[in-house]
């Protein structure tokens, strides 16, 4: 490791800077990156998804979250690098760092398609103010000392069949260029894989975990251009998308193609949140830029009728296979070794099942005892654990589904739960109950309603730290916004009709044992409580799986939490014996009975 950034930096010193910056993050600002754009894991050996290094001449750091504390400790060389945990008093943030360590005149590197524009702006006024010099290098300079860098995916992509996406590539494109006349802009540069996924109506598979293609667009009133290596696009899929409308032009086009959009000297529509330094600097040697969030974003989280019925039939066949995978847990645990990792691909295999499975949405969470206090925990061989007739095991697991994508977590007690492990629970079943029943008007937002998910776990002095929910694409990332129910992620975008999100609070009890329920919910109209001057809208749940009751506390639980809980599991009954055998459907009706 150390040779790694011993060369890296000496390519710092021929470019005149000292220091430079190593984000998570690709051309495309994608939460899950490729192999052959995972920089920052080649250069300091962490493999966590989330985490920024920055090396200075004679200093190494990794700045991440308490969800990879254990790991980065685990994986980083103590000798080169220094571990700083986010979040945890007195630690800085790798800029406050980094401003204390540079000197008035000298230079930060950076790759400017790794920094969204808006990043770049903040740290632009904030370093120059200090005298220290932004240099973008677009030559990566990991990429110069990578030997033997994995190559670019080559996946053939597919169309998404209308059946699924319920609108043509052509209609989403007339939608778009109304909002781009609105804004007088002649064109709208898309850089957000899962944006150009949805617009052209396109899927692929060269990002773990979300069905997108590494790829560009550039829409105008008349062109709609898809940048893309053209060995991924069969002569089938060409002619469809030109029956939409759509050109497709190498991905290399890109540059160019932006060169000559500049050259125009007109207005062209920018989202700052996601649009690269890179893709700015290029523009603004002529086009007039304006920065707006996309409308795609909106449109892609307002699912359509067809998206909709999708959700409900996925959440079934879902819901089939983690009771299939309970059922089996019960049956095998003393019997044979289940282990967190045989455990989690066990889960595959059942949702592997359906003929429209296309992969998992997420790394699956299969934590047992005191790793499930580690909210993103991920299993490996190293800390793999076998599961016994004792203590709390959690599960966190989504598929992609040709017709929509799923994200459920279920809590299990494997023995006797204890009495503070009961209450525990409980309080986090009220806090999704609780936020289920909430009716709110037209406008609110996931920030207004987080904290109703919590007041349970408050009322014993109790919380925690991620957010309540996250949108949820159809068939695509199984995060996505511009909607969150959050504290913290929440933008201001008001909850509307058609969105997905998750409600999934949780308790981590350090070094003892985590606990979550997560649920899918759709949000509706409140025709009960909507009138001539105000409209309403609530939550209708989508996940259909047992909650474990053998963790509940009944005396806690009002008489409408109740029997929200029963109706939700003779729902869950109806729904899912269909589609079981004989020892699966005992299995459910004993988890499904009333309290």
């Amino acid at each position: 490791m150390s040779e790694k950034v011993r060369e890296l930096r000496r390519l710092m010193k021929d470019y005149g800077i000292q220091a430079y910056f190593v984000p998570s993050s690709d051309p495309h600002q994608s939460e899950y990156v490729p192999e052959f754009w995972q920089r920052r894991k080649f250069i300091s050996g962490f493999t966590g998804s989330a985490g920024d290094v920055v090396i200075t001449k004679t200093k190494a750091g990794l700045w991440t979250d308490s969800r990879y504390f254990l790991q980065a400790e685990q994986q980083l060389d103590s000798r080169v690098f220094t571990l700083f945990k986010i979040g945890l008093p007195g630690v800085p943030t790798w800029k406050e760092w980094l401003l204390k360590e540079l000197k008035s005149g000298e230079a930060l590197g950076f790759d400017p398609k790794l920094i969204t524009h808006k990043d770049f702006s903040s740290l632009k006024k904030e370093f120059e103010s200090k005298g220290i010099l932004l240099k973008s290098i677009e030559k990566n300079l990991v990429d110069a000392v990578w030997e033997q860098r994995p190559e670019p995916p080559l996946n053939k992509i597919v169309i998404h069949p209308i059946k699924y996406a319920g609108e043509s590539a052509a209609s989403k494109l007339g939608r778009l260029r109304e909002k781009m006349a609105a804004e007088q802009a002649v064109a709208h540069v898309l850089t957000l894989l899962d944006a150009i996924a949805w617009l052209f109506n396109i899927r692929g598979s060269d990002v773990k975990y979300n069905p997108v293609a590494i790829s560009y667009a550039i829409v105008t009133a008349k062109k709609a251009m898809l940048f893309i290596d053209l060995n991924k696009v069969s002569a089938e899929v060409r002619k469809i998308l030109k029956e939409e409308s759509v050109e497709v032009h190498n991905y290399s086009d890109f540059g160019p193609a932006l060169r000559q959009l500049a050259k125009g000297k007109k207005r062209v529509w920018l989202d700052e949140g996601t649009v690269s330094q890179w893709v700015v600097n290029t523009l603004k040697r002529g086009a007039h830029l304006t920065f707006k969030p996309s409308p795609i974003a909106l449109f892609k989280a307002i699912k359509n009728e067809a998206e909709l019925s999708g959700f409900e039939a996925a959440h079934i066949r879902d819901g089939v296979a983690m009771v299939k995978f309970l059922s089996w847990l019960e049956g095998a645990l003393g019997k044979s070794e289940v282990t967190e990792i045989s455990a989690a691909k066990r889960v595959a295999e059942f949702q592997a099942l359906d003929p429209l499975f296309r992969g998992q949405s997420f790394e699956t969470i299969s934590s047992y005892g005191s790793h499930g206090a580690i909210v993103h925990y991920a299993s490996t061989p190293e800390t793999d654990i076998p599961l016994k007739r004792e203590g709390i095991y959690l599960i966190d697991a989504g598929g992609q589904y040709q017709d929509a994508t799923t994200d459920m977590t279920r809590t299990v007690s494997l023995g006797e739960p204890t009495e503070e492990q009961k209450e525990n629970f409980t309080r986090i079943l009220k806090g999704v109950i609780g936020l289920t029943l909430t009716s709110f008007p037209q406008g609110t937002s996931g920030k207004q309603l987080d904290s109703i998910a919590r007041l349970a776990l408050w009322e014993k002095g109790l919380n925690f730290g991620h957010g309540v929910g996250h949108g949820v694409g159809s068939y695509l990332n199984v995060h996505e916004g511009p909607q969150a129910i959050s504290y913290y992620r929440c933008i201001g975008v008001g909850l509307e009709p058609g969105m997905i999100t998750s409600i999934e609070p949780g308790y981590y009890k350090e070094n003892e044992y985590g606990m979550r329920v997560e649920n899918m919910a759709v949000v509706v109209k409140d025709e009960e409580k909507s009138s001539a001057g105000l409209t309403f809208y609530k939550f209708e749940t989508l996940t259909l799986c047992p909650i474990d009751t053998r963790l509940v506390k009944k005396e806690l639980l009002t008489q409408a939490e109740i029997k929200w809980l029963n109706d939700y599991h003779r729902r869950v009954r109806e729904k899912l014996t269909p589609y079981l055998n004989e020892l699966e459907t005992g299995w459910l009706l004993k988890a499904t009975t009333p309290l």
